[in-house]
């Protein structure tokens, strides 16, 4: 298959009809420049999340007090939140149909991933809608501690993993409120975010992280709030570096521990492995990841200079394309290669979108915004391929095939331009021994 076949299908959500491949530069020139998919499709922005949540809380109260018409306001603020997140749905996926830059979605996913927020209602799931637009999609090529940084300040990570409720033990705060530290942020930036499980902290520099975090937190009308009453007093000392001292707290020293953090060794390699096995192989080749790291350590964590390696590496060609998509990236890609369009998903209503994809992808184990936990979704392929999650994607290929399959035409056609040399003699002759047109294209869809 020529190289740009592979970039088309390893980096992006595969082919469009009648559009022309991208190269790899020019699939890397299309993602770091404008973010035009999101200049057409804009999400809930944290201030409009904020204000659903306001509307929400007063009509709670109000319904609470007996004041009357408080409970329509209040069914149709909760009516408005679920609407928000059945719309963070319909843009997440228009961006992919819509863009010409197909890996800044793709490269936005995996780092939505990798800092995973999973919210467990509908009123912080509308916050966390902007969370990936706010923290995550400017920093996709400029250095690590400033995606870093923002995910640290965004309210969705600080509800998520309970930094809001945490406490200096000797703050002011702590005084006053008897709550006291939580490290579950800590742990989670140590073990998931940076430096990687089995990277040589201990669980002392867990909590002095903790400790140094205090601070973090989140005003419900607000969002993002640096409380220095509530931050432990004193310095921390975290992996042989201490921090702070100076009265009163100060974020500028949670900064240069989340720029410590960034350039560290063991970042590097934590961050070069994940990216080669995301996007290359569950077992990805040692020189990949050797010059991933590298070129991470040797730019500071310049993610840019990262990604236009792992586009250019010579293993990226010879790495077999055995990757198994995840439900969103499968239904993503199926509707990518039908030619199914931005415009066509805006004529979609919700109860088609409904069916077409939000119930698909939770029959599939993968429902939206909702992670199984802070690591994220599995990159394990028996995670996905199992006999549930396997039939639903045959019986939605078959179903999208019969509805869209005339789009694609000759079923022989749409495999040359789905898969090109990917695809085998066994499937090659299953596709033209189809007895009908839309058999040939959900055969295709399924493989």
């Amino acid at each position: 298959m020529p190289e740009t076949d592979v970039a088309q299908i390893r980096f992006g959500y595969g082919f469009r009809p009648q559009a022309k491949p991208l190269s790899r530069a020019a699939l890397y020139d299309a993602a770091a420049g404008p973010d035009r998919a999101v200049a057409q499709y804009p999400g809930l922005s944290l201030d409009a999340a904020l204000g659903m949540g306001r509307a929400f809380r007063e009509a709670g109260r109000d319904r609470r007090n007996g004041v009357l018409g408080a409970e329509r306001r209040y069914e149709g603020a909760q009516s408005a939140l679920r609407g928000a997140v059945a719309d963070g749905l319909r843009t997440t996926l228009a961006r992919v149909l819509a863009s010409g830059a197909p890996l800044r979605e793709r490269l936005t996913w995996f780092w939505a991933d990798h800092f995973t927020v999973a919210p467990q209602n509908p009123l912080s799931r509308a916050t966390a809608l902007s969370f990936a637009d706010d923290a995550i999609r400017p920093h996709l090529f400029g250095p690590f501690a400033g995606m870093l940084k923002a995910v640290l300040r965004h309210p969705s990570m600080l509800v998520y993993l309970d930094q809001f409720q945490s406490i200096g033990p000797q703050s002011r705060a702590a005084r006053r409120s008897g709550r006291g530290l939580n490290e579950n942020l800590a742990r989670e930036l140590l073990e998931l975010h940076t430096l990687g499980t089995g990277s040589g902290y201990t669980q002392t520099d867990v909590r002095a992280a903790a400790e140094l975090l205090t601070g973090l937190s989140v005003d419900p009308n607000r969002g993002f709030v640096f409380r220095p009453f509530a931050a432990q007093p004193g310095a921390e000392t975290v992996l042989g570096k201490t921090y702070g001292s100076g009265k009163p707290a100060d974020i500028a020293d949670i900064d240069a521990f989340l720029d410590d953090l960034a350039v560290r060794p063991e970042t590097a390699r934590h961050i070069a492995r994940k990216l080669a096995i995301h996007f290359v192989a569950d077992d990805p080749p040692e020189a990949l990841t050797q010059d991933l790291e590298a070129a991470y350590r040797d730019t500071e964590g310049d993610l840019g200079a990262v990604t236009r390696v792992l586009l250019d590496h010579p293993e990226t060609d010879r790495a077999p394309l055995r990757k198994v998509k995840t439900p969103f990236e499968f239904i993503a890609s199926a509707l990518t290669a039908l030619g199914f369009r931005d415009s066509d998903l805006d004529r979609t209503n919700a109860r088609a979108l409904q069916r077409l994809v939000t119930r698909p992808l939770a029959v599939m184990g993968q429902p939206f915004m909702r992670a199984p936990g802070p690591d994220g979704w599995s990159e394990d392929p028996a995670h996905w391929i199992t006999p549930q999650g396997l039939a639903t994607r045959i019986s939605w290929s078959v179903a999208v095939a019969a509805r869209l399959g005339q789009r694609a035409g000759d079923p022989r056609f749409f495999l040359n331009r789905t898969l090109g040399d990917v695809a085998g003699a066994p499937l090659r002759f299953a596709v033209s021994a189809a007895e009908t047109q839309a058999e040939g294209i959900a055969i295709v869809l399924a493989s």
